[in-house]
């Protein structure tokens, strides 16, 4: 039986994946040729790579140091000290976040392009030093001299001397990553439920009483047990690496997946007791619509400041969180509509009459087919997250005070109106981040709009 579903998804997807392979040309051909939409992809992979090595191009911790003979790689190193014998048989320990490398006494040593940490303070050049202006260097004897280049604030300092360049970078990591995984809770969110209201409507889901109350009850205990029991370990993981926190939101994910799945078994067999047993239709299309119709309805900045700032702490999961949950409703109706007019056509009607399974209809057959204004929406949808996050950044409420953002420099920038460095450059950063997610999100949209396909 299996086999014959298998063949029969072969029969019914043939033709529709030949076209899309063609399709597909077209669409990659067609955005190539929009030339501001293809520098804006090109401007966007070197801002992800930025930010992947935004840890080592920007931090006060050396990438390569040669000391008494012994090689070092701090900056690389998952360890925070080295011991050192001396010729005396006395042991030497280097931390390397507190050591004064720019001090040490070292044969080589190679510092990062920014030789800075955005956090760290440089207090010799404290009280918000102008990129051209004057900084100054305290040797190791004591004596003040004029800054080395290699050590240079090339776009100024803060209040406490700290580095805006290296701010600017790591804040890429920051920034990116927030619009980034929101992005991604919200089309997870947005494409589910667009699909199951597009596709099942309100007359053709249908369950028992004791199968859905059993599931309403599986997602909420889900969530507790995989998401707000591990908060702590997400928001330690960006303390680490951004393979850290895709490894936690992973486990985090699987665990929600599994109590569904469980409570899903377990629902049938409730369902099968005499009072809960009756068969009822779920309205799938207007619970997903009056509750896109509730979010929209709220003005989205002042419910994303009001949930922020009555939260228990500040915290990057957080902040992605609120948007992934406030911001998919765009989606699911691009979404919605899709799955309207393909659940009728030919190839939705084949399958059905075949015999084939709902969820592999949706998944395998008409899902594929509905992505492209989805794609767009979440183009411009990370676009709308970064500016909802620098935002927030600016009024205090966004991510920890110890996190240094786009939105965080401009906050500092507000306090001394005479730091224009700490306005201008974490400004363009945003506008030009914005505006490549703005341009790749109208070159996606005439890229897949099937009325230009020949």
């Amino acid at each position: 039986m299996e086999e014959q579903k298998t063949n029969i998804d072969k029969v019914v997807g043939k033709s529709e994946s030949n076209q899309d392979f063609n399709f597909k040309k077209f669409a990659w051909k067609q955005f190539k040729q929009n030339k501001p939409a293809y520098y804006s992809y090109k401007v966007l992979i070197f801002l992800i790579i930025l930010a992947v090595l935004s840890p080592i191009i920007a931090t006060d911790q050396p990438l390569y140091c040669k000391y008494k003979g012994v090689s070092m790689f701090p900056a690389f190193s998952f360890s925070n000290s080295c011991e050192i014998k001396n010729e005396d048989r006395t042991i030497e320990k280097i931390q390397y976040d507190i050591a004064e490398w720019k001090h040490l006494d070292a044969t080589t040593i190679i510092f990062a392009p920014v030789a800075y940490n955005p956090n760290k303070t440089d207090y010799n050049n404290a009280d918000y030093v102008a990129p051209g202006g004057k900084q100054i260097f305290i040797d190791k004897e004591g004596n003040e001299k004029p800054m080395p280049t290699k050590f240079r604030h090339w776009l100024g300092t803060g209040k406490g001397g700290e580095d805006v360049l290296s701010g600017l970078i790591n804040g890429t990591r920051i920034s990116l990553s927030i619009g980034i995984i929101s992005m991604i809770i919200a089309s997870f969110l947005g494409i589910l439920l667009g699909a199951m209201a597009g596709y099942f409507g309100d007359k053709k889901l249908q369950t028992t009483r004791g199968s859905f109350w059993t599931m309403v009850v599986g997602v909420v205990i889900a969530y507790y047990y995989g998401f707000s029991v591990r908060s702590y370990n997400i928001t330690d993981a960006f303390a680490d690496s951004g393979v850290a926190v895709l490894l936690q939101l992973f486990i985090s994910l699987i665990i929600f997946s599994l109590v569904v799945f469980l409570f899903y078994l377990l629902g049938k067999q409730v369902g099968k007791i005499s009072f809960l047993s009756t068969r009822v239709f779920i309205p799938v299309d207007s619970m997903v619509s009056r509750l896109i119709e509730i979010l929209i309805s709220m003005p989205l900045l002042i419910l994303i400041i009001s949930i922020s700032a009555i939260a228990k702490e500040k915290s990057m999961i957080n902040l992605m969180v609120i948007i992934g949950l406030t911001t998919w409703t765009g989606i699911a109706r691009l979404t919605r509509a899709e799955f309207l007019r393909i659940s009728n056509l030919e190839y939705i009607q084949a399958a059905k009459s075949m015999g084939l399974k709902e969820y592999r209809i949706i998944f395998k057959h008409a899902l594929p087919n509905a992505l492209a204004p989805a794609l767009v929406a979440i183009a411009f949808g990370v676009a709308s997250a970064i500016l909802i996050e620098s935002a927030l950044s600016f009024l205090g409420v966004g991510v920890p005070p110890s996190t240094v953002t786009w939105g965080s420099l401009l906050n500092a920038g507000h306090e001394q109106f005479s730091a224009w460095w700490l306005v201008v450059f974490p400004g363009l950063a945003i506008f030009l981040t914005v505006t490549i997610y703005n341009l790749m999100g109208e070159g996606l949209r005439d890229a897949l709009d099937p009325r230009l396909k020949k």
